[in-house]
């Protein structure tokens, strides 16, 4: 069973080329860290912030083609972590059917941060799980 979570919190470093999202259960006190890259991570933290940009990002592009294919973003499901590397879903609305696209979780938390209102983000249960186990 999927598992409501939230963006929690986003630590950029520039220094680095890894930075890091925090996602925390809505209902609970599970939270756990994902790595990501300095782009997402800076394009989500914009995202949050209000800030907007003259021109369309890439995440803004997603939404757009998305958008006049006549689709509709529904939300953001991560499926799987395997060997250190999440995988992650952008689930969308299209014709009465639900299309899952294969993303990157920062991309598709990007795609959900930019959206209004933000896309849910879920995580399958046993993902939850095992994140806490390395956590630990």
């Amino acid at each position: 069973m999927p598992v409501l979570m939230k963006l929690a919190r986003i630590l950029i470093a520039e220094i680095s080329d890894q930075q890091v999202i925090w996602l925390k259960e809505v209902d609970g006190d599970r939270s756990f860290p994902i790595v990501i890259g300095l782009f997402e991570a800076s394009s989500i933290d914009q995202r949050v912030k209000g800030i907007k940009r003259p021109r369309p990002m890439t995440h803004d592009l997603v939404l757009n083609v998305i958008q006049a294919l006549g689709g509709e973003p529904q939300d953001v499901i991560i499926t799987e972590l395997r060997e250190h590397t999440y995988y992650a879903k952008l689930r969308i609305r299209h014709r009465g059917e639900l299309v899952e696209v294969d993303s990157r979780p920062s991309d598709a938390i990007a795609v959900a941060v930019t959206c209004q209102p933000p896309l849910p983000i879920y995580v399958n249960e046993d993902v939850l799980e095992m994140a806490l186990r390395d956590q630990m």
